[in-house]
């Protein structure tokens, strides 16, 4: 099987301290792949290390047939990596209409426009098009920070824990949305998480981190088994 994004053995250090240590994971294309574990663990030091915000040290990262080496964050995006960072970091003054443009940026001018399916997946953007960002709860926010990432045209979805802080009625929206993003879309999707449900759920492939280092890999299914929910207790 071909892969849509590929992890290969990356360190990634801060500093002298090592916050990664030769981190695998593979994104086969067209499924939701979950990393998974405690606090502080280097879930989202590898997605930071995905995105070019943060360069390895050892390994190497595969985009499609690309190696991406030390290419800067928006680079990688023009390339069609989607990224919703952890904490939303959508612009509050801005409306929700100047938000979603802002994903215009790395797109040729024929493709600068908000696809209708964005708004299928969340009406609530749509009627509140002329709001400010900084005036949406905390799950809308998260939901503009996935329309804006959608916008970019991503070939793989990279989601810093979506559900944090988010009601349960929106985590079901957002769920339903990755799902259709993956069946209808074909999307290559990789999210961290320690909403155990919601990967237990959505997820097709789960790695499970600790020590900044990859404990198991397997299929979602595996989330029941003792020994990989011993490495996700408190």
């Amino acid at each position: 099987m071909t892969t849509a994004l590929s992890i290969d053995a990356i360190d990634l250090h801060y500093g002298a301290a090592q916050a990664l240590k030769g981190v695998t994971i593979e994104c086969p294309p067209g499924r939701i792949t979950a990393v998974l574990g405690r606090n502080g663990v280097g879930k989202s030091s590898t997605l930071r290390a995905i995105t070019g915000i943060n360069q390895i040290s050892a390994g190497a990262i595969v985009f499609g047939e690309a190696t991406l080496k030390k290419l800067p964050p928006y680079r990688r995006a023009r390339m069609g990596l989607g990224y919703v960072p952890q904490g939303r970091e959508i612009f509050p003054l801005l409306t929700v209409r100047e938000n979603l443009e802002t994903g215009y940026a790395g797109l040729p001018r024929a493709e600068r426009n908000i696809p209708d399916y964005i708004f299928e997946l969340f009406p609530v953007l749509k009627t509140m098009l002329s709001r400010r960002g900084g005036d949406l709860s905390g799950g809308q926010q998260q939901q503009l920070a996935i329309g804006r990432a959608l916008v970019t045209r991503p070939k793989v979805l990279v989601l810093d824990e979506p559900t944090e802080g988010i009601q349960p009625s929106i985590i079901k929206d957002i769920g339903r949305a990755l799902q259709f993003l993956r069946d209808e879309k074909g999307m290559t999707i990789l999210l961290v998480e320690q909403y155990l449900d919601f990967c237990r759920q959505i997820a097709d492939d789960i790695y499970v981190m600790d020590r900044g280092e990859i404990r198991h890999s397997g299929p979602a299914s595996d989330l029941d088994q003792p020994d990989v929910r011993r490495h996700l207790m408190v």
